[in-house]
Formats: C-alpha cells, sequence, structure tokens
C-alpha cells in the first residue's frame, strides 16, 4: 500500500505539474506558444526531479505504466504488483487533471480537442519513450543517485526535439485526453500515443540489456 501510495501521489503531482504549468504559461504567454511550452518543459522538468528523488526510495518512482512494463520485461517486478502501479498511476493521473483544473477554476470534466496524429507524431512518440528508458536505464547502470536529474533534463529537453512534445508516458497520454488545455490530447488519438510508446518499450527491451549490461 506504502508503494501504491507513492506511485498515485507522484503521478498525480506530475500531471499537476503538467497541465498546471501549460495552463499558466498559455495564461502569461499573451498567445506566444514558444514561451507557453517553455514554462510548461521546465515546470515538468522541476516536478520530476522533485518527485523521482523523493518517492524513489519508495516506490521506485515509475509514475508511468511504459516504465513499469520495462521493469516487469526485466524481471524486477512481479506481474500482480506492475498491474496495481499501472491501475494507481492511470487513476491518480487523471485525479492530478482535475486537480490542476479545480486549482485555476475551470470545468473539472473535460475532453480534449487538440489533434496529435499522424506519422510524424507517432514516430517522436517512439523516440521519446525510447530516450526515456535509455536516461533511465543508462543512470541505474552507471549512477543510480543521477536518476532524477536525468530524467528531468531529459523530458524538459525533450518537450523540445520531438514534434509530440514527448509524452512518452500512457497515463500521462489517457489523462492529458481529460483536459481541454495547453496539454491536452484529443482522446481519439491517444491510443496510437500509447501504442507507439509501448512499442518503444519492447525496442528498448531488445536494445538496452546489449548496451548496460548487468553484472
Amino acid at each position: 500500500m506504502q508503494r501504491l501510495l507513492a506511485e498515485g501521489l507522484g503521478t498525480a503531482f506530475l500531471l499537476i505539474g503538467v497541465v498546471g504549468s501549460g495552463i499558466m504559461g498559455e495564461a502569461l504567454a499573451g498567445g506566444n506558444t514558444a514561451v507557453a511550452l517553455l514554462a510548461n518543459a521546465i515546470a515538468t522538468g522541476c516536478i520530476l526531479y522533485v518527485i523521482i528523488t523523493t518517492l524513489g526510495p519508495v516506490s521506485g518512482a515509475h509514475f508511468n505504466p511504459a516504465v513499469t512494463l520495462a521493469f516487469w520485461l526485466r524481471g524486477q517486478i512481479q506481474t500482480r504488483e506492475a498491474g496495481a502501479y499501472v491501475l494507481i498511476q492511470i487513476i491518480g493521473a487523471i485525479l492530478g487533471v482535475w486537480a490542476a483544473h479545480m486549482m485555476f477554476d475551470l470545468s473539472i470534466l473535460q475532453a480534449a480537442t487538440t489533434d496529435r496524429t499522424g506519422v510524424s507524431q507517432w514516430f517522436s512518440e517512439i523516440l521519446a519513450t525510447f530516450g526515456l528508458l535509455f536516461a533511465i536505464f543508462g543512470a541505474l547502470h552507471s549512477r543510480p543517485d543521477a536518476v532524477p536529474s536525468l530524467v528531468a533534463i531529459y523530458i524538459t529537453g525533450a518537450y523540445w526535439f520531438t514534434a509530440s512534445t514527448s509524452f512518452a508516458n500512457p497515463a500521462v497520454t489517457i489523462a492529458r485526453g481529460f483536459s481541454d488545455t495547453f496539454a491536452g490530447i484529443n482522446p481519439a488519438h491517444v491510443p496510437m500515443f500509447i501504442a507507439m510508446q509501448i512499442v518503444a518499450v519492447f525496442v528498448a527491451a531488445a536494445v538496452l540489456p546489449r548496451l548496460f549490461k548487468r553484472d
């Protein structure tokens, strides 16, 4: 229960950071999308550093079904616990979106209308998710204490160098379908994003163990 609470709370705070900073950034940017995206990226990186540092010792700080799947494929989490992690991550993510809406006095229940689709977006999600797993397992292999900073820096940068702005997280993708704000994604486009993220997990499962060999 302690681990599940950590995963749920951490994922909720992640979405509060993603959606809340998107709302604030768009409101203050005066129509300048680049400024709004910069604010969104920095805030997301900051909250990632905090939740991974504080909750990593409790649950491993997955906050992401793709990460949980990657650890399950490596035999580092049992099937039952992995399923519970994924469920609580999704629930926490949706609750985080609703909390952000409440905080900014918006309608809590929303459906996103922002279209994010096409081959370029889908390929971006493969690269974004693979890169995230590369950062995580690379850090665990060489400098475990650097995981929070490397993940935070990677996602901050990936907001800018991927066409999809690096969702790289099925729970985040699902939850952002419930927010018709700067961070939203049309729910009709959610399944392909998730499919590409899962593809990336299996690519990473084939490549990363050869790159970062365990002793």
